[in-house]
């Protein structure tokens, strides 16, 4: 059995979970989500506990059945407390505004780059160089916040680019000075 799946979840006051034959919906004080689930995994909530089992051992349901539980715990989390993701922006004039709900970045390309905040996800903006990315869906935030690392990834040589916060670069020694011969 799933190491995974077969733990429980809670459910916090305040917090309402429905199970359909194809959709299970978390309604919380932040937002709801929903999510589909996999042919052959059984949600149950009963006790303000919510338990994920499976059919069989197929490779399919196995890997199923420890996937859907976890969706559906950062569904809950996401409804009560929320997710953040935040980014920094390090190198000579890689700056960061606010523009409506969304942002414009300076990536030393020869156009600024604006970012709209997509449904349920918001921007906050820290000085010129810090963003802070929080919604109540993990994919979701943890998605803008890769496309806008992407836009410039770190590169290893002096370490400039867009960073989550606490990211280690490695970094690479440059290229010699020629120390004599020939």
């Amino acid at each position: 059995m799933s190491r995974i799946g077969r733990k429980t979840i809670s459910i916090p006051a305040g917090v309402t979970v429905t199970v359909t034959p194809d959709h299970i919906n978390v309604k919380g004080p932040k937002g709801e989500l929903s999510e589909a689930t996999f042919e052959g995994i059984a949600v149950e909530v009963k006790d303000n506990i919510v338990s994920v089992s499976r059919q069989n051992d197929e490779p399919q349901q196995r890997a199923a059945h420890g996937l859907i539980r976890s969706l559906i715990a950062n569904m809950i989390t996401g409804v009560t407390t929320g997710f953040e993701k935040k980014l920094e922006l390090v190198g000579t004039g890689y700056r960061v505004a606010a523009k409506g709900s969304g942002i414009t970045l300076s990536l030393g390309y020869s156009h600024p780059i604006d970012v709209a905040a997509p449904a349920g996800v918001t921007f906050k903006v820290d000085g010129n160089n810090k963003i802070s990315i929080t919604g109540i869906s993990k994919y979701a935030v943890g998605q803008i916040a890769a496309n806008i690392r992407d836009m410039r990834p770190p590169e290893p040589y002096k370490g400039k680019g867009v960073r989550y916060e606490g990211e280690v670069v490695r970094r690479k020694a440059g290229k010699a000075a020629k120390t004599g011969g020939k």
